[in-house]
């Protein structure tokens, strides 16, 4: 716990006393008049910037993250967690990639156990057009470096027993992408790790602080409105997922952003019965099975605009008979729970990780579907943006003027269901 070793009675001792002599994960501080950098948004992204920032570019000085709520707690607790690297433009599978390799050497680097596990990620094919596409995407990989292969049919039900591969199915499964290197991690740990280990760097992380306005002066940003008082600052990052458009409407930009409400359920506890990721795009939905045993299943995102986070019942009705359909077994299986996330989809979803025509206020959003998977990479290269004012080369191709420029980047094939 936290890095150290914790004898049964030390456990009983910190509780007896209602854990008040336990050492906080990071410093509750309040909120300074001026930082040198402040960091807008903290969940996973907000979070790992900060660290990186503070890690890879002490020059920077001050550093703050605001969060409105509570950190860690808008999609970084909103999601399914998984974590992959197969995607199909040089541009995107690079910095998924560096995400990845960033994720398997995490729980070292922060001292703290984020619960990765590389259980692989199946992508099913049930037509002949969806062979094209893993094949065509698979080939893209082992160009790109990443791990990926094609398997057919009787190699899916060799490796995922469970599933239905019969070909009276509506949706017969012909064959699958398969990434072994993804899985999945731990939401409330990763967004805990960050916090606790920029924290011990030095930077000030403060909850219920929300950003109400933008102090803009001659074309740059000197400081930020918030429900606590005025901030000031010459450089802003804002990593807000879902909010992203808001804040850029203060800043008097507008982004190529909509945002859209993104569901998720998990079942009752059960005997594990799945140990990998399974996703298919034709049926729409996909899951896995949490360390609880819990099953946890996603859909696609509602097709109206809006940032609520509650469920919608034809949602929910189209995916569990998704996963009924892949897994006649799970019919009688019962749901537990349902959330709702806020997601920020781009037109050729792709991010946005790009400086402003505000001299100092930098945007990192449009992740959609995909933002936990990119918690790493996102922090690492946004850091490096923040630090030195321009983007490395990971950051290049999603500048924001890609939507002037016509140079796209257009995954929403390999971007999937909704993960």
């Amino acid at each position: 716990m936290r890095g150290q070793n914790y004898s049964l009675w030390s456990l009983l001792k910190h509780g007896f006393k209602n854990h008040q002599t336990w050492e906080p994960a990071w410093e509750r501080v309040a909120l300074k008049p001026s930082y040198d950098v402040v960091i807008v948004g903290g969940g996973g992204h907000g979070l790992a910037t900060a660290y990186y920032l503070a890690k890879n570019h002490p020059e920077v000085g001050k550093i703050a993250v605001l969060e409105k709520g509570y950190l860690g707690g808008g999609n970084t607790a909103r999601n399914t967690t998984i974590v992959r690297s197969n995607y199909l433009w040089d541009e995107s599978a690079a910095i998924y990639e560096h995400s990845l390799k960033l994720w398997e050497g995490l729980t070292e680097d922060l001292n703290f156990n984020v619960m990765f596990s590389q259980r692989g990620v199946f992508n099913l094919g049930h037509t002949l057009q969806d062979m094209r596409d893993i094949e065509r995407r698979v080939n893209a990989n082992a160009l790109q470096g990443i791990d990926a292969h094609v398997l057919n049919a009787q190699e899916v039900k060799e490796k995922i027993p469970q599933l239905d591969c019969s070909r009276s199915r509506r949706f017969p499964v012909l064959g699958a992408s398969w990434q072994p290197r993804a899985g999945i991690a731990h939401h409330d740990a990763v967004a805990r790790g960050f916090a606790r280990a920029a924290s011990r760097l030095g930077v000030d992380l403060i909850e219920g602080c929300e950003v109400t306005g933008m102090d803009i002066q001659g074309g740059k940003i000197r400081g930020l409105q918030t429900n606590l008082g005025a901030v000031r600052t010459d450089r802003v990052g804002c990593v807000a997922a879902g909010h992203s458009s808001v804040l850029a409407t203060m800043a008097g930009l507008r982004m190529p952003l909509e945002s859209h409400p993104l569901q998720a359920f998990v079942s009752e506890s059960m005997q594990r019965v799945i140990d990998t990721v399974i996703m298919s795009n034709a049926v729409h939905g996909y899951l896995s099975q949490s360390d609880k045993g819990e099953l946890v299943i996603g859909a696609g995102i509602d097709s109206y605009v809006g940032y609520g986070q509650r469920g919608s019942p034809h949602v929910i009705e189209h995916t569990a008979a998704a996963i009924i359909e892949l897994f006649p077994q799970f019919s009688r299986v019962r749901m537990n729970r349902q959330w709702g996330g806020i997601v920020d989809v781009t037109p050729d979803a792709c991010p946005i990780i790009s400086k402003t025509a505000v001299q100092g206020l930098f945007f990192n959003c449009g992740w959609g579907t995909g933002g936990f998977k990119a918690t790493p990479g996102s922090g690492h290269v946004f850091a490096d943006m923040l630090a030195k004012g321009e983007p490395n080369q990971l950051a290049k191709a999603f500048a924001v003027d890609r939507f002037l420029t016509g140079h796209l980047i257009d995954e929403h094939g390999a971007a999937g269901v909704a993960h």
